[in-house]
């Protein structure tokens, strides 16, 4: 079959889907999609065929395993098969559809006609590679979480946004009106992703800066000025090697949202973030995930 495709499809724990979204980003696949199934989790990926053999699939099956037993969940059913290059860039977008989250916000993919208007913000969006969709439960409460920051006529500010994958809550963050964001994430698809986004909602490149790195890029690209607020959705075991660096980029009026985070994990986050000098506000659950939302002593 020339110009082929293969299509992964991943049945699992549906608090597997942040460490799958993140093995499948690894192994270099293009476009991921998630869909509940009953009380699972059904992803699908797609990645050119030429760019693993039999082995390499049967490798990241492995690899699947061991991430789910690592983190005490059942292993997840890994399949996969060949379909023409006509049908794979449309394939995972037929399960993804808008979606209301919390008050203010709908997330509407990119590929659909543009909605009637509505009281609801429009955020638009093609994640292509990128994590952040707005059907995780962390990225809901993140976007939640910057709903009561931001939404109720306290916009002012500068945020920074690491790990910002797809652009999502950098993109909401605008939307709810921050004056300025800055975005960053290590993974070069993810920066193209959210430049993408960015235009896609219309928004300056002055207002929503996109650039690879971490949260040292973000202290360069403020000329080292603290900023007011701070979103961090990604795996529990790097957020924890951040949190020094997000403490030292934060104002003294700082707050922050941080999640990715599974409930059995949030003991060791909630004792590193008191170490370093923040106040664990609330803690916000949903499913097996949980969003930290802190602010500075």
């Amino acid at each position: 079959m020339v110009n082929s495709w293969w299509e992964i499809q991943i049945l699992s724990d549906p608090a597997l889907e942040d460490l799958i979204f993140w093995r499948l980003e690894m192994f270099g696949c293009r476009g991921m999609s998630s869909q509940i199934k009953g009380s699972s989790q059904l992803v699908r990926a797609y990645l050119p065929e030429s760019q693993a053999q039999l082995l390499d699939l049967a490798a990241l099956s492995l690899w699947l395993r061991q991430d789910a037993l690592t983190v005490g969940l059942p292993i997840p059913a890994t399949q996969w098969h060949l379909i023409d290059e006509e049908d794979w860039s449309s394939s995972w977008k037929q399960y993804w559809e808008p979606q209301e989250i919390g008050d203010r916000i709908l997330i509407y993919p990119a590929w659909l006609p543009v909605p009637e208007p509505s009281e609801r913000l429009l955020l638009r969006l093609d994640p292509g590679a990128a994590f952040g969709t707005g059907t995780h439960p962390t990225t809901q409460l993140c976007l939640e979480a910057l709903e009561m920051r931001l939404g109720y006529g306290n916009s002012e500010g500068i945020i920074a946004d690491i790990g910002c994958g797809s652009g999502i809550l950098s993109i909401g963050a605008v939307l709810l009106g921050a004056t300025n964001v800055y975005a960053v994430d290590i993974d070069p698809l993810a920066v193209r992703a959210a430049r993408s986004n960015r235009e896609l909602n219309q928004i300056s490149p002055e207002r929503l800066i996109v650039e690879r790195g971490s949260v040292d890029r973000v202290m360069k690209l403020t000329g080292g000025k603290p900023v007011d607020g701070i979103c961090c959705n990604i795996l529990a075991e790097i957020i924890l090697d951040l949190i020094p660096g997000i403490s030292a980029i934060a104002s003294p009026k700082c707050w922050a949202i941080i999640s990715g985070v599974l409930l059995d994990q949030a003991k060791p986050i909630a004792d590193t973030l008191e170490q370093h000098n923040w106040v664990v506000a609330t803690l916000w659950k949903r499913q097996d995930w949980c969003c930290f939302n802190i602010r500075r002593q």
